[in-house]
C-alpha cells in the first residue's frame, strides 16, 4: 500500500472527512409532563394510581425524591421551570420568568446541536420561538403556549405547529386530531423511525401537556377510575388555614371552597385517567425505541416540570411553596450503568438535570449554566448534592429546605405568616411547629434572608414592605430587570 493509500485509510478511521466520529455517544430520550405530582406515580407508593411504563423507567434508573424546581415569579409555573430546565439556570437567573431565553444562556439541546445530535421536540414550548429554533433542527406537532383552553376543546382539539425552519411560525395553528398526548407520542414515534439506521446521536425533547387541566373526557385507552374509590390525601383540608395571597388565581378557582372530600375524589379520578393516558403514550415511545435497537444506547429523563395540589392543604394549584406543587418527580436511566432502581433523597433542583446530561454524554458543560450535576450521586461517590434549597413564589412566598426541616414566610398585604415542617417528621406538612421553636423559626429566618441576597432576589426580608416592593413591578419592568448584558 503506498503513502497516499495509508492516508487515506487513517483519515476514513479517524473520521476526518467532514463527519464527526459520534459512536461513543448515546443518545438522550428528554420525556417531560405536565403538572403531575410526585404522588400520582404507582411506583413511588400511590397504589390508587396505574403507571406501569413510568414504574418501569423508575426500576431501571435513579429516581431521585427530593428534586425541586426553584420557583415562579407568576401564576404560570411552566414557564420559569421549563426555561430553568432548558438553560440550567435558577429562578432569578432566567429572563422575564422564562419568556425568553436569551442567546447567551445557552439551552441543553443548543449545547447537543453544537456537539453533533441531532435535536428533535414535540410538544409543549413556553417560551420564545427564537430559542426554540436555536435549540432544535426539527420537530413537528409542536405546541406553543402554556395550556390548552377550555374554549378550544382543550386536549380533545390541540393547537399544534408544524416546524418552521425559519423561525417565524407566522403560519396558523392547525388542530390536531387526536388528544394531546397521541399527538406527541405519533411525532416522537415517526422521528425514532427516521433515525434508527443513523450513527448520529440524537436528543428527543418530549413535553407532554397532561395530565395539566382542562381534565378532557379521556380517549379509549389508559385507565379510567371511579371516583369514590379512591383514597384522599392524608393532608386533605377543606380550604387553606390563611390567605397565602393566590386563594383567588385561576387554578383555585375549579372548585369553590369549602371543598368536600367526594370533590377532590372526583377531581383525582379524571386527574388519574390523564395520568393513564399519558403513561400509555410514554409506553408507545418506548417500545419504538426498543424497536429500533437504540434503547441500550439511550439514557432517559423522566420528569415534571412542577407538582399540583389535588385538595392538599386545601389547595387545587400550585402557586405556593409546599412539596405537592414544588416537588417534582425526577428518573434518569443511563443504560451504560449497572444501577438499577436506586432512589437518592439528596436536593436537588430540576435545573441540574442539564449539567448532569453533559456530563453522562461527555459534553462540555457551558459557562452560563450555574445547575450542579447529579453524576456522582448516581454513580454512588456521593450522597449529599445540595446543602440546602431556596424556594419562591411571586412576591408573596419565600422558602428554605434545610437539614431536615422547611420554613415558609408569607407577606400578604404586610400580613407575615411563618410556617416551619419538620419534614422527617412530618412529610406531608401539616403541623406548623413555627411559633413553638421560635429559635429555630428565627435561625431559619436569617438563613433564608442569606440565601435570596446570594440569589439576587428582588424582596428583602428585612424590609417589612417586601411584598410590596416586589409587587411594585409590573410585568414591563419585571423584563427589564431580567435582562442580563452577559458577554
Amino acid at each position: 500500500m503506498n503513502i497516499k493509500s495509508i492516508l487515506s485509510a487513517s483519515l476514513a478511521l479517524t473520521g476526518f472527512c467532514n463527519q464527526p466520529c459520534f459512536a461513543q455517544k448515546p443518545n438522550i430520550l428528554f420525556i417531560l409532563v405536565d403538572d403531575m405530582q410526585s404522588d400520582a406515580i404507582c411506583a413511588l407508593g400511590n397504589k390508587d394510581v396505574e403507571t406501569p411504563f413510568i414504574d418501569g423507567l423508575i426500576r431501571r434508573g435513579v429516581t431521585f425524591t427530593h428534586t425541586y424546581t426553584n420557583g415562579a415569579l407568576c401564576g404560570a409555573l411552566s414557564m420559569p421551570s421549563r426555561a430553568m430546565l432548558i438553560s440550567g439556570r435558577g429562578v432569578f437567573e432566567v429572563q422575564s420568568d422564562g419568556l425568553k431565553i436569551p442567546e447567551c444562556h445557552t439551552t441543553l439541546p443548543e449545547q447537543l446541536r453544537k456537539n453533533g445530535y441531532q435535536t428533535f421536540a414535540t410538544g409543549k414550548w413556553h417560551s420564545d420561538k427564537a430559542s426554540f429554533n436555536r435549540s432544535f433542527a426539527s420537530g413537528e406537532n409542536i405546541f406553543l403556549g402554556g395550556m390548552h383552553t377550555y374554549e378550544t376543546n382543550g386536549h380533545c382539539s390541540p393547537l399544534l405547529r408544524h416546524y418552521d425552519p425559519t423561525g417565524a411560525y407566522n403560519e396558523k395553528a392547525f388542530v390536531g386530531t387526536d388528544f394531546s398526548s397521541k399527538m406527541f407520542a405519533d411525532a416522537t414515534v415517526n422521528f425514532l423511525d427516521s433515525v434508527k439506521a443513523d450513527k448520529q446521536p440524537f436528543m428527543a425533547y418530549v413535553a407532554f401537556t397532561s395530565p395539566h387541566d382542562p381534565r378532557n373526557q379521556l380517549p379509549d385507552y389508559g385507565k379510567k377510575y371511579i371516583a369514590n374509590r379512591l383514597s384522599v390525601p392524608v393532608n386533605f383540608l377543606p380550604q387553606h388555614p390563611f390567605d397565602n395571597g393566590e386563594l383567588t388565581v385561576r387554578d383555585e378557582q375549579v372548585l369553590p371552597t369549602p371543598r368536600t372530600a367526594a370533590q377532590i375524589q372526583k377531581e383525582l379520578a379524571f386527574y388519574y385517567g390523564m395520568v393513564s393516558e399519558v403513561d400509555f403514550q410514554i409506553g408507545r415511545i418506548l417500545k419504538k425505541l426498543e424497536e429500533t435497537g437504540e434503547s441500550k444506547n439511550t439514557i432517559i429523563v423522566f420528569a415534571s416540570d412542577n407538582g399540583l395540589a389535588m385538595g392538599q392543604n386545601g389547595l387545587l394549584g400550585k402557586q405556593s411553596l409546599y412539596d405537592h406543587s414544588v416537588g417534582v418527580p425526577l428518573a434518569i436511566i443511563d443504560p451504560r450503568s449497572k444501577v438499577a432502581g436506586k432512589r437518592s433523597d439528596a436536593l436537588c433542583y430540576l435545573y441540574d438535570i442539564y449539567p448532569t446530561l453533559c456530563d453522562l454524554v461527555g459534553v462540555d458543560i457551558p459557562s452560563s449554566v450555574t445547575g450542579r450535576s447529579l453524576k456522582k450521586i448516581m454513580e454512588g461517590r456521593q450522597t449529599t448534592h445540595r446543602e440546602s434549597l431556596f424556594l419562591a413564589y411571586s412576591n408573596l412566598q419565600r422558602g428554605l429546605i434545610y437539614n431536615g426541616y422547611k420554613y415558609i414566610i408569607y407577606n400578604v398585604e404586610g400580613k407575615i405568616t411563618e410556617q416551619l415542617f419538620n419534614l422527617k417528621q412530618d412529610p406531608w406538612e401539616m403541623k406548623n411547629i413555627a411559633d413553638k421553636e421560635l429559635h429555630l423559626t428565627a435561625a431559619y429566618r436569617k438563613r433564608l434572608s442569606e440565601e435570596m441576597k446570594r440569589n439576587n432576589d428582588f424582596c428583602d426580608l428585612n424590609s417589612p414592605t417586601w411584598w410590596k416592593d416586589g409587587h411594585k413591578l409590573t410585568w414591563d419592568e419585571l423584563i427589564k430587570l431580567y435582562v442580563f448584558d452577559e458577554k
